[in-house]
């Protein structure tokens, strides 16, 4: 009788939650717990001190913020004195911004009694003074930020904190964040209840463990750090470097990269580089680097998720650094150096919604990398996509990440799948990317990046008590125009019936949508297309249907 009840799923309204929280997570859709929330909440809510390991997208988030909202809550029913009883700690404002927003939809039946404010936002400290002053119950911030209101006397938590939560603690270390920390603890009282959460167990995290966590229970989930392969299919390319423009080109162009997409690179200038080369075809994308002011880089991500963008080419600069070193200070180059946010890293935790595919236009260094920048896609319980770009150089890295994961499969398979790409049926394109490229000079990458960020600061700082006014027109704001830094030509934009190839041809409706710029027509779909429909839920599998990939049977 008791093997049943084992393999209960433990419920929401089970976990003795109160019912403001239960209305809220109702409002958010959210029908049963993830397995995290599932053995986190109950074990928080006993006030044990927790560090979780679980994959990326699983819900690990919230599974630490609703036990503070719940403690809190009944910690009002005999204390009327207002003060901040929980903090918040993340490595990047975008991650701030993210827990804010989603401690807010887990308040917003109880928002009179609960104030949380987010103080990662690069503005004046004297600017949110007033806010800290009405002694807020949660506070989110970055290491830096909630250290430098402690020092200026706005935050004070000596005596009434309670609870303290460190989201992508593996990356806390890395940022640079090691001493803030420390000092931050110092802040601390004796007695508080913590919370760990991240992806991977590094080195840093079990240092950080020691720092904050007395006698812990370690969740450590059996699950794969990936979804399973029918949930995530990922790809790899081998092709030479400048093979990869031509064939991200042709991939947009065809129309074989169906839905939203994160195309990644490895640092601000290839960034720009592949924007300049993919704006002279007409494909309208944004960019998302350090570089950029936060308050854009969040907006781009929250139009995104709206969809109004279906292509963002982000840059993981940040990850590259070395974690000594301070990502701010001025190197040995003469010229001057633009200014980066060290507070930045957009591959980690950030929730992009409803993602078909990532590319890996670079390879990333390390395995913990790649596996962030794949887990944008394939969350919850949607079908995602990755496809990696892997030249010569990049081979070595291939080789640890396909070890790493092959040790988490239970039967040590290779989780990838070699995508044989016939280059010789885009032959075509290869004329035009070449001519793409003379135009995207390093003179144009500079003046695209430095056109960017004037355009961005200006939209962000001088137009922000205006867009507080007219929010419609903040809606609106488009962060995808082109830049303009080169000369574009206009046959490059149109695909004539010679480029595409001849499988692709057989489906009337691929080659007249390249053909005409995507442009949709009032047509019935042929038996063909209807074919080609069915497979929504793996997007590149287009690939092998089109007759550009292995003509070998995939294995079920």
């Amino acid at each position: 009788m008791s093997e049943p009840d084992e393999d209960k799923t433990l419920n929401f309204h089970e976990m003795g939650l109160d019912d403001r929280i239960l209305k809220a997570i109702a409002n958010l859709g959210w029908a049963t717990p993830t397995p995290i929330q599932e053995k986190a909440i109950p074990l928080a809510l006993e006030g044990k001190d927790i560090l979780a390991r679980a994959r990326t997208g699983s819900g690990k988030t919230a599974a630490f913020s609703i036990p503070v909202v719940q403690k809190i809550l009944q910690s009002k029913q005999t204390s009327k004195e207002q003060c901040t009883k929980a903090l918040f700690l993340t490595p990047s404002k975008e991650l701030c911004h993210q827990a804010y927003k989603n401690l807010m939809e887990l308040t917003s039946c109880c928002s009179r009694e609960i104030k949380c404010v987010d103080v990662s936002p690069k503005v004046p400290l004297l600017t949110q003074r007033p806010k800290l002053m009405e002694k807020p119950d949660i506070v989110v911030g970055t290491p830096t930020r909630i250290l430098a209101h402690i020092q200026a006397g706005n935050l004070s938590i000596k005596d009434t904190l309670e609870m303290l939560v460190i989201d992508e603690a593996d990356l806390v270390f890395s940022f640079g964040y090691e001493d803030d920390v420390k000092a931050i603890i110092k802040q601390l009282p004796k007695i508080y209840q913590a919370f760990l959460m991240s992806a991977t167990l590094s080195d840093d995290v079990l240092s950080l463990k020691k720092l904050v966590l007395h006698n812990a229970v370690i969740l450590k989930l059996e699950e794969s750090q990936l979804p399973e392969s029918s949930q995530l299919t990922q790809y790899h390319i081998k092709c030479e470097e400048e093979d990869k423009f031509t064939l991200i080109c042709a991939l947009l162009k065809l129309g074989l990269v169906r839905g939203k997409s994160i195309i990644f690179v490895n640092n601000v200038n290839r960034c720009y580089k592949l924007k300049l080369f993919l704006e002279q075809f007409g494909i309208k994308c944004c960019v998302l680097n350090s570089e950029l002011p936060v308050s854009s880089r969040c907006h781009i991500v929250t139009q995104y998720n709206e969809g109004l963008y279906d292509y963002i080419v982000a840059s993981d600069e940040t990850l590259l650094m070395n974690p000594k070193t301070n990502p701010n200070e001025p190197t040995k180059k003469k010229h001057k150096q633009i200014k980066r946010d060290k507070e930045y890293g957009v591959s980690r935790g950030i929730d992009f919604q409803n993602v078909s595919n990532v590319i890996n236009f670079d390879f990333p260094t390390t395995v913990d990398t790649y596996i962030h920048r794949v887990g944008r896609t394939a969350r919850g319980d949607n079908q995602g996509t990755a496809l990696s770009f892997v030249n010569m150089k990049e081979m070595k890295s291939l080789a640890e990440v396909e070890e790493a994961l092959a040790e988490s499969t239970p039967d040590g398979d290779n989780v990838f799948k070699p995508y044989n790409f016939r280059m010789e049926e885009i032959d075509g394109f290869k004329y035009r990317a070449k001519d793409a490229m003379r135009a995207v000079t390093k003179v144009a990458i500079r003046e695209a990046r430095l056109k960017e960020i004037k355009i961005e600061i200006l939209t962000s700082q001088k137009l922000k008590s205006y867009f507080e006014d007219n929010p419609r027109d903040l809606q609106v704001l488009r962060h995808d125009k082109s830049l303009h830094t080169v000369k574009s030509s206009s046959h490059l934009k149109d695909v004539p019936d010679y480029l595409i190839p001849q499988t692709l041809k057989n489906l009337s409706g691929r080659g007249r949508q390249a053909r005409s710029g995507n442009k949709q027509f009032n047509r019935g779909p042929t038996q063909t297309e209807k074919k080609f429909r069915k497979r929504k839920a793996d997007p590149l599998k287009s690939f092998e249907f089109a007759g550009l990939g292995n003509k070998k049977k995939r294995k079920k």
